[in-house]
């Protein structure tokens, strides 16, 4: 199957936090038309599939839900965007089909779950990085350390650090400090606070929040002495807007990019997952969807500005999935995703 790049970060984002993309319907036979002459045609199913959650992972979603319905146009599939913990409260809810995850469920999310009787099964579908950014008219930063991060963002900087000298003095020509970040429900937000300030959700409260990605992009592009925090997707996407900086973990100036989250370089990256309902996995409609999913994660987790995990790490992905594997392998566990996964 060929796919065509979809470039619509900007276009679908700037409908809102509340939003959600309705991937419409189309009429049909009740099968496919094979792809060659020799192939099995495949049952035209109808029904839906309900996923929410976490911006981060949402266009992924969004363009595995625009390909999937191309080859079942009877089925609906519905993509929000509410947030990593806003995704997980409507999945323990039992109102969602699958949740799109920025970071693992947390335990007491699973207890949110297992009080509902929802079983779910973790899918992990690709890397993403995390990109601090600037106004491209920024000349006096073009790398900060994770302890510059810190001092920047934790709670004591509130009402504190409010301009760029308090962080470093190199840097005091920036004069006050803009802060743009994802908002609480984010799992971008629970990621960098835990990653910077050394607890999830410990963060200064005095910038600018938002659910929306693509809100936090505008805002950098339109402040000079701005200085924001997303995923590396959204910095690919507005390279013409904004401005990567590099980050230093301990180990020197590393750049945000597809290479460096392969190799394990860049400090700031994580992998993203999905999570599927586990009594709605046996929905034809449900079951066929993540198999697509999982097919074609790679291929379009790279098309919208991700990173793709290792072939091998899918087979093993897929092999969960197909057996049915319920629970968390990743909440609370230390290591990479090679490690977690035990794959060479």
């Amino acid at each position: 199957m060929m796919f065509k790049t979809p470039k619509r970060l900007v276009a679908l984002l700037a409908i809102g936090v509340a939003s959600v993309a309705l991937i419409a319907c189309g009429g049909g036979d009740d099968t496919e038309e094979p792809d060659g002459p020799t192939a099995t045609p495949k049952p035209r199913l109808s029904g839906s599939v309900a996923l929410d959650g976490s911006s981060t992972v949402y266009p992924i979603s969004e363009a595995v839900a625009e390909e999937f319905i191309k080859e079942q146009g009877e089925v609906k599939v519905t993509v929000g965007l509410s947030g990593t913990g806003g995704g997980f409260t409507k999945f323990c809810n039992g109102e969602i089909d699958i949740s799109d995850a920025s970071r693992p469920i947390t335990a007491k999310e699973m207890e949110a779950c297992a009080a509902k009787n929802i079983q779910f099964i973790e899918i992990p579908v690709a890397y993403d990085a995390l990109s601090i950014v600037v106004n491209p008219q920024n000349n006096w930063v073009t790398c900060i350390t994770t302890a510059e991060l810190k001092k920047m963002w934790e709670p004591a900087a509130q009402g504190t650090v409010t301009n760029w000298g308090a962080v470093n003095s190199a840097w005091s020509a920036g004069g006050n400090l803009k802060l743009y970040g994802p908002g609480t429900d984010s799992g971008t937000f629970d990621y960098f606070t835990e990653v910077i300030n050394g607890k999830a959700k410990d963060s200064r409260a005095d910038y600018t929040p938002s659910e929306d990605d693509n809100v936090l992009v505008q805002g950098v592009a339109g402040d000079k002495t701005a200085l924001g925090y997303f995923g590396l997707a959204y910095l690919e996407e507005n390279k013409s807007r904004i401005k990567g900086i590099s980050v230093d973990g301990g180990k020197g100036c590393i750049e945000p990019s597809a290479a460096t989250v392969e190799a394990g370089t860049y400090p700031l990256s994580r992998p993203l997952f999905i999570y599927v309902n586990k009594t709605a996995s046996a929905r034809p409609e449900v079951k066929a969807f993540v198999d697509f999913y999982l097919e074609h994660a790679g291929e379009l987790a790279t098309d919208v500005g991700y990173v793709t995990f290792p072939a091998n790490f899918y087979t093993k992905i897929t092999a969960t999935w197909t057996a049915g594997t319920v629970g968390s392998t990743f909440s609370g566990k230390p290591g990479t995703v090679k490690e977690i996964l035990g794959v060479n």
